[in-house]
């Protein structure tokens, strides 16, 4: 069966090319869904059978999610969306940073991993931005942030991939330079994880977050927070929930159908991608297979855009440093008109901000934005023609 085949949105033929904002899901992640459902709509930490269902997806979707960030599952933590994790870990920092403490972001981040930290200026804290070279394509260069901390610095905020532009910043660096001034790290992978395996090991961070509903999931995220950090974190929690338990950054019950989606998501990568070799080892194997089919199709997406009369590429205008994330405008065009013009040409593509409000204002672009089309896997050389021709008919 074809990789597409695995996906039941995708026989409609319609283009799914915004795929930065939520990828399509494959049938195992339905089918879980929909199983748990049907048996075992229950919550956990019960005798009974469906209790005890729910109890085993939830563990095990920690653990799976453990093979998937590489770290412990006592380390990884479920929320309803990435948003909602940071928002929880920033009323932590409220409580743990004081005024004249220091917060750096960057300049290519989504408003998750910015608002949250930029709320901190109402305790006295003061939030300073890692400008992004954009005279060579928004890089992100780590002598500037070098340059930018200090001993008050506490917390520095990177994305792994830019849901804007598509850039890979150096994570690791970044991660190295904060610890050396005593900060903590934090990094946004909810971009990055499409497209290449997260490690959290081998980046260095303190914190790490993705949503699944990116990754061929359903709408779930998971936080990561390195063992030694959890109980200096003084999250709203439940009385009774002790201080170094994960539960402190899972108010509620947690949305059961959707982490048995997310198994059934990780069996497609391993099953389908991974060559059915079991934990990590199938997801590395999974993510090689992705990276081979998406990179050929990033250098060729590059190539045909900059082709077209009028078209504007921002971002890096090579393969290299980048995912396959397209942010451009045609000449004359606002990009709303252009996106529905290629909607009614059976291609989805985004328009506007896409929560990425500092890139659009260091490129001038505010309030209206720019197009976004976005690759995954799954995406074939006709949805890229229709993408190109669509286009085309823009003129």
């Amino acid at each position: 069966m074809s990789i597409q085949a695995q996906f039941p949105a995708l026989a409609t033929g319609f283009s799914f090319l915004d795929n930065a904002a939520g990828a399509q899901v494959p049938r195992q992640c339905i089918e879980g869904m929909a199983q748990f459902l049907a048996t075992s709509s229950c919550n956990v930490g019960m005798p009974y059978p469906g209790s005890r269902a729910a109890t085993l997806v939830r563990d095990k979707a920690r653990q799976e999610t453990a093979f998937f960030f590489n770290c412990k599952p006592s380390e990884v933590a479920i929320g309803p969306s990435a948003t909602a994790l940071t928002f929880i870990l920033s009323r932590a920092f409220s409580r743990l940073f004081s005024e004249g403490d220091e917060v750096v972001i960057s300049e290519l981040e989504h408003e998750a991993n910015a608002s949250p930290w930029r709320n901190l200026e109402e305790k006295g804290v003061q939030v300073r931005v890692w400008k992004a070279r954009w005279d060579q394509g928004g890089r992100l260069e780590p002598a500037d942030l070098k340059a930018l901390v200090t001993p008050k610095t506490r917390l520095v905020a990177v994305t792994s991939a830019a849901n804007s532009l598509g850039t890979v910043p150096d994570v690791a660096a970044a991660a190295e330079i904060a610890h050396q001034v005593g900060a903590w790290c934090i990094t946004d992978m909810v971009h990055y994880s499409p497209h290449h395996l997260p490690d959290v090991q081998a980046s260095g961070v303190d914190m790490a977050f993705f949503s699944a509903y990116k990754v061929f999931g359903p709408h779930i995220a998971f936080l990561y927070v390195r063992e030694a950090l959890i109980p200096l974190l003084p999250t709203d929690k439940l009385w009774f929930i002790p201080q170094d338990s994960l539960l402190k950054f899972e108010p509620g019950t947690n949305n059961h159908e959707c982490m048995a989606g997310w198994l059934g998501t990780l069996e497609y990568l391993r099953n389908e991608l991974g060559g059915g070799k079991p934990r990590r080892e199938g997801l590395l194997e999974a993510y090689k297979q992705i990276e081979a089919i998406e990179q050929p199709l990033v250098a060729q997406t590059i190539e045909r855009l900059q082709g077209i009369p009028g078209l504007e590429l921002y971002g890096l205008p090579t393969p290299q440093g980048r995912v396959g994330t397209f942010c451009f405008n045609l000449k004359g065009h606002p990009p709303l008109a252009v996106a529905e013009r290629l909607a009614q040409v059976g291609v989805g593509v985004a328009a506007g901000h896409y929560y990425a409000t500092m890139p659009m204002q260091a490129l001038g672009l505010w309030p209206e934005g720019a197009i976004r089309a976005s690759i995954a896997h799954y995406t074939t050389q006709t949805d890229l023609d229709k993408l190109v021709t669509g286009l085309q008919g823009s003129d």
